[in-house]
Parts: structure tokens; C-alpha cells; sequence
């Protein structure tokens, strides 16, 4: 009996941490490469908040504010932080479009923060992203500048 307890237990954490999430950002390979994010950083929730903490030089309160109150996934953190920083808006006002339009997807909450469909700053997004994904898919470190970060166009 204790072993089926354990089993059950085993499928539901694998289940959450590997669960795919729908992002809505327009994108099906930007909410695959978010999905990736999402997915290393739960595995190592402690290096993912350092690298967020250390590339957009924030507290780590605003992290597990993030996090624990708005209830934000890991991936939702990143984007909130990388639409800042490509939008050079504060990051407390994505944190507000997020809480007022979060079912509507990130595509919708760029838009609404000043970043186009198909502009130069949403093909920043997405590459910034897919290099995130793929040194968190090589390596698993969590660690995610790619090389065109703010340079404003895919390379």
C-alpha cells in the first residue's frame, strides 16, 4: 500500500513539473521554448530565480512576489522580465498587464506593451527565448542570454 502511495505521488509531481502549459503568445515554437523554460526551472527553482535575479538585476522578493503571489509560472517570470526589458517598460507594469490579461496570452500582452506581432522586438522575444531553451535543453543550467539580447532583431 505504501508503495502505491509513493507511486501516485511520483506521477503527480512528474506530471506537474513536465505538464505543458498553452502561453498563447502567437508563437507555437516561442510556447515551445517556453514550455522547455518552464520545465528546467522547476527542476531547479533556486537557479532559475539567481539567473532571473542576476540578467535583470532585480531583488529576489519581486521573484517569489512573482512566483508565490501572483502565482506566475517560471516561464511567465521570464517573459515578464524579458517583455521589460525589450519594451523598456518597468517591469511593475508588465506585472500589471499580466494580472488584468493573463488568459489572454503573452501574444496578447506584448501587443498591449508596445511590442507588434512580427516586429523587430517580438523577433527579439522569440530568439531570446528559443537560446534559453536550448542551453536549458543542452546543459539544464538555467542560465539564458542569448547572444542577440538586446540588439532588437534575430540574427
Amino acid at each position: 500500500m505504501k508503495k502505491i502511495g509513493l507511486l501516485s505521488l511520483a506521477i503527480i509531481m512528474f506530471s506537474t513539473v513536465f505538464a505543458k502549459i498553452t502561453f498563447k503568445s502567437g508563437s507555437t515554437q516561442l510556447d515551445n521554448d517556453l514550455n522547455t523554460i518552464n520545465t528546467s526551472a522547476k527542476l531547479d527553482f533556486g537557479k532559475f530565480k539567481t539567473n532571473i535575479r542576476l540578467s535583470y538585476n532585480t531583488s529576489e522578493n519581486k521573484i517569489n512576489y512573482m512566483s508565490t503571489t501572483i502565482k506566475m509560472q517560471p516561464a511567465d517570470i521570464y517573459m515578464a522580465f524579458e517583455i521589460s526589458r525589450i519594451s523598456k517598460r518597468p517591469i511593475d507594469d508588465v506585472i500589471v498587464v499580466y494580472k488584468n490579461n493573463k488568459s489572454k496570452g503573452w501574444g496578447y500582452m506584448a501587443k498591449q506593451l508596445g511590442i507588434k506581432p512580427g516586429s523587430a522586438e517580438f523577433h527579439a522575444l522569440k530568439g531570446d527565448a528559443s537560446g534559453k531553451a536550448k542551453k536549458n535543453k543542452g546543459k539544464g543550467n538555467g542560465k539564458g542570454n542569448s547572444k542577440n539580447k538586446g540588439k532588437g532583431k534575430n540574427k
